[in-house]
């Protein structure tokens, strides 16, 4: 069933047919949003045949998805979504919450959130036709990107900043994208990503640009509101606080509209509240938040979180408003902070990147600065994984020392 109607522009309201326009409103650049026909969808479906569902991925929500079933059950394309959410006790109960979970998108099939556009967007890709899939990364949009893409035997290209984590862009090659390294900052990579679609007539995956990112993004939102379902008891009917890390803002704005469009069909009681985390380097989104403006002024990124050190972030006014319209906040926290938070949720057993742990950070951040109370239900979302950033890890933790193969070295080690 085709529910995918149209496109509004974010900032003018402009409506648009699905043929229309491809990026962004013609008019004044604004990100648009990818409109559904909920009426179509509310009859034909119910919350329950979603919740049945055997589906082990994002497509179990294809019914609120506009893109047609991608096909190959078989592949990563397949694979991505469906995420743990674990419990941390421990931390809880350093920070004095009553409840406290993290989601870990680092398990998704190239180890980061960005599965989910990408998988998306790939999949738009084959539907329309087009020959090349191109966008621009610090790593772990590319990564994934390429991922879905080689899963399908779809070409990809990336633009990525040459100061890219090296096990980024080994991923990328990994998977046979063409890269380019760009020497400049992401922001550079940006535009001439842009340039180059124009040019070749490839199809863009920038996020921010594509509207179809967010789309893929908000499948996080469809899986949370799952997950709060069948823990109504341990939530007791507090309204569910979600920390998430902020660059471009298009994961905090996908997490948005997938809650808009949740409550659009009526399936969702009430809207989480989105608390973004940005780094104190990279702040252009917070520093509009709390200057109580949609007006995003570039700065400088300067952040050892390479996955969200934007000089302009693409989808800045969504994400003010996911914040502001759910009753939120930004919090920004330093590279220090991010560091400890690397070593706080490693010993649970979770290997988060700069990016992921800075949604923790937040967290932390946010409890000092008392912006949520003890009993707040809490959920943090994990961006990525630590292997991502083998150099940012070992900075966390520091290095492990050198002994002789002797007993009485083990011993000086261990009380010494």
């Amino acid at each position: 069933m085709e529910t995918f109607i149209g496109y509004r522009c974010s900032l003018c309201c402009t409506e648009y047919l699905p043929t229309q326009v491809t990026y962004t409103c013609p008019k004044d650049g604004g990100n648009l949003d990818v409109v559904l026909d909920y009426d179509a969808i509310r009859k034909a479906f119910h919350p329950q045949d979603i919740l049945a569902s055997t589906e082990q991925s994002l497509w179990r929500y294809l019914p609120l998805l506009p893109i047609q079933d991608p096909g190959g059950k078989a592949t990563p394309l397949r694979a991505s979504g469906w995420t743990p959410v674990f419990r941390l006790e421990r931390l809880a109960s350093q920070l004095g919450l009553k409840s406290l979970w993290l989601k870990d998108e680092s398990r998704n099939p190239t180890a980061s959130f960005k599965d989910r556009a990408s998988a998306v967007v790939v999949s738009r890709a084959r539907q329309i036709g087009a020959e090349v899939v191109v966008t621009a990364s610090t790593g772990n949009a590319g990564a994934a990107l390429a991922g879905m893409a080689a899963s399908i035997g779809q070409k990809a290209v990336i633009f990525a900043p040459k100061t890219a984590p090296p096990a980024k862009v080994a991923q990328l090659l990994i998977y046979g994208a063409r890269v380019l390294l760009v020497d400049g900052t992401y922001d550079d990579a940006f535009d001439l990503t842009v340039q180059a679609a124009q040019e070749f007539g490839w199809y863009c995956r920038n996020t921010g640009y594509n509207p179809f990112t967010a789309e893929g993004k908000k499948t996080a939102a469809f899986e949370i509101w799952e997950w709060s379902l069948q823990h109504r008891q341990e939530l007791q009917g507090q309204r569910l606080t979600i920390f998430v890390s902020v660059g471009d803002g298009n994961i905090i704005s996908g997490l948005h509209k997938g809650f808009k469009d949740l409550q659009a069909l009526g399936w969702l009681e009430e809207m989480p509240r989105l608390i973004g985390v940005q780094a104190e380097g990279s702040a252009a989104i917070a520093h509009a938040f709390h200057a109580g403006t949609e007006t995003i002024k570039p700065v400088q990124a300067r952040t050892l979180a390479d996955s969200i050190s934007v000089d302009l972030p693409r989808d800045g006014v969504r994400a003010v408003r996911a914040a502001r319209e759910t009753n939120g906040t930004y919090v920004l926290v330093s590279d220090d902070e991010i560091l400890q938070a690397i070593a706080a949720l490693g010993p649970l057993g979770i290997f988060a990147e700069p990016a992921g742990a800075t949604a923790y950070a937040g967290l932390v951040r946010a409890v000092h600065q008392g912006l949520v109370r003890p009993e707040d239900p809490i959920l943090v979302l994990n961006t990525g994984s630590g292997l991502k950033d083998i150099r940012a890890a070992m900075q966390a933790v520091g290095e492990a020392p050198v002994i002789p193969p002797t007993l009485e070295a083990v011993r000086k080690i261990l009380y010494d």
